[in-house]
């Protein structure tokens, strides 16, 4: 058996309910793929993008849907050991990368205001105009379930809003491409599990901005890592505070909510009040 089969077997067998059914739930309960869909999985390098890659592949073979994938992957301007080590783990984990060419990091390198954001902007842009060179109309990224319940605090906490990263959107500035979140219910902690299970070596973010900061020794900790640091402190407490979180978001009832908006229309609770519509029940 290739080191690869072996690789693919503990997706299937040993993580098969902390990662294989989640991914799965996933896709069927968000309705992410369609007949006839052409995915661009989008390899960043990482562990979950890695790990998404593999899973595409498994559900590939069982074949209850027709689609098709690509597997391409975004070159921003990583280092050359960077580069080398997302093209040895592509050959190792037998994933058929397509990679190209962008000079990202070296347009967003001397921006002061918010150059994370503008470097996302710009990501997603590429993969979006790549994924349709290969006639795709989606793109897979690998944002998991603490992702989304960091995003949810974020907002939360530093947006004055509730929001959430939605499992699957449809793209504004790319008609009839949509992104799809596969690992949505997958937990980043099962996902470190399953890469040193496998003694896997991935690459972390390789951005220039964090190249930056260590090497010269110093500590950043963004907004994320702190909602992150947060949680873990969280569940010392209660071990199920971040499925609540996650949960908040969906059983939202708007009874209850003071004032939300829906596209470009303002709803305030004022403009129901009294007239039979908020009663007792309304009360927490």
């Amino acid at each position: 058996m290739e080191r690869y089969e072996e690789i693919e077997q503990t997706i299937t067998k040993r993580y098969r309910k902390e990662i294989w059914k989640k991914f799965v739930k996933g896709i069927s309960e968000y309705e992410m793929i369609k007949e006839g869909d052409k995915i661009a999985v989008c390899i960043s390098g990482g562990k979950d993008s890695m790990l998404m890659a593999k899973c595409f592949q498994e559900l590939k073979k069982h074949r209850k849907m027709n689609f098709d994938l690509v597997f391409i992957v975004m070159n921003p301007g990583y280092n050359e050991i960077n580069k080398q080590k997302i093209i040895y783990n592509s050959e190792l984990l037998n994933i058929p990368i397509k990679m190209f060419e962008t000079d990202i990091f070296n347009r967003v390198v001397n921006i002061d205001n918010n150059p994370c954001y503008l470097c996302a902007r710009m990501r997603r842009g590429y993969l979006y105009e790549e994924a349709k060179k290969y006639g795709c109309n989606k793109i897979a990224l690998g944002h998991h379930f603490n992702d989304v319940i960091e995003t949810i605090l974020m907002g939360m906490f530093y947006g004055s809003q509730v929001q959430t990263m939605m499992p699957k959107v449809c793209s504004t500035s790319h008609p009839g491409m949509e992104l799809i979140r596969p690992l949505y219910f997958v937990k980043e902690e099962d996902i470190e599990s399953w890469r040193d299970k496998n003694n896997l070596e991935f690459i972390e973010c390789a951005c220039r901005f964090t190249e930056e900061y260590t090497l010269n020794n110093k500590e950043e900790q963004s907004k994320r890592q702190e909602m992150k640091l947060l949680i873990k402190e969280m569940k010392k407490q209660y071990d199920n505070i971040d499925i609540n979180i996650f949960n908040s978001v969906q059983n939202v009832n708007l009874d209850t909510i003071i004032s939300y908006r829906r596209g470009d229309k303002f709803y305030h609770f004022l403009d129901e009040y009294g007239k039979g519509k908020l009663d007792e029940k309304s009360k927490i």
